[in-house]
């Protein structure tokens, strides 16, 4: 399989044989759907915490006696149906949404969604890491790589546009990006299938070295 490889000018720089367990794999829509489904799940707060009636304070004695007043009929002022009174089936801390997610399933949804954005000609490499710590820069580049490639969604101001992914750390580069919201930088080591799916492209660069450590990642789907 092989994908061409570009500069920063969005010229060609040549072409790169890509592993077939990382960007050959079949689709599997059912798989993508559960593993990010369950990272979404995994990384959930639950912050909403409400009281029932047994959980609120005061209440414990009866408003009025049970009958001769001409009133319904009340045991306790912290009834659901009163005001300041408990919650029913309100939403508590103690609920778990985290979901069971093994290594080699989210390995392979890597690897699937990856093998779907080569297939769409989503997948673009980068012969070297580009240095721009400046914004203006870092738009400049865009724009090279988008008409050299052809691509003009990537200049697009809304949604998600490009996963920039890079060998190692750079903060450099995540300071030129930080400014363009359509635009992630992240290592290669730790991406997730839920940036792949999220955004449109996917621009790998230093594919030489950024390659091998995306075929360790995916390496247990494949046995």
């Amino acid at each position: 399989m092989e994908a061409p490889i570009y500069n920063q000018n969005g010229q060609s720089a040549g072409t790169m044989e890509l592993p077939k367990g990382v960007f050959g794999m079949k689709w599997n829509g059912d798989l993508v759907h559960q593993v990010i489904t369950g990272l979404a799940a995994n990384a959930r707060q639950t912050l909403a915490d409400t009281k029932g009636r047994g959980a609120v304070r005061g209440g414990g004695k009866k408003p009025w006696q049970q009958k001769g007043t001409g009133r319904a009929r009340h045991g306790s002022i912290r009834s659901p149906i009163w005001v300041g009174g408990g919650v029913t089936h309100g939403p508590v801390k103690e609920k778990n949404y985290t979901q069971k997610i093994n290594k080699k399933m989210k390995a392979k949804a890597l690897a699937v969604l990856l093998s779907a954005k080569l297939a769409d000609r989503e997948v673009l490499l980068l012969d070297t890491t580009p240095v721009t710590p400046k914004t203006k820069e870092a738009i400049t580049f865009l724009k090279q790589l988008s008409g050299g490639a052809k691509l003009p969604h990537l200049l697009y101001l809304k949604g998600h546009r490009a996963l920039i992914v890079v060998p190692n750390e750079a903060k450099t580069l995540r300071q030129g990006f930080r400014n363009i919201s359509t635009v992630r930088v992240e290592a290669a080591d730790t991406i997730s299938p839920t940036d792949v799916a999220k955004y449109q492209y996917v621009v790998i660069t230093d594919p030489k070295l950024s390659v091998p450590v995306l075929e360790r990642r995916t390496k247990v789907s494949n046995k």
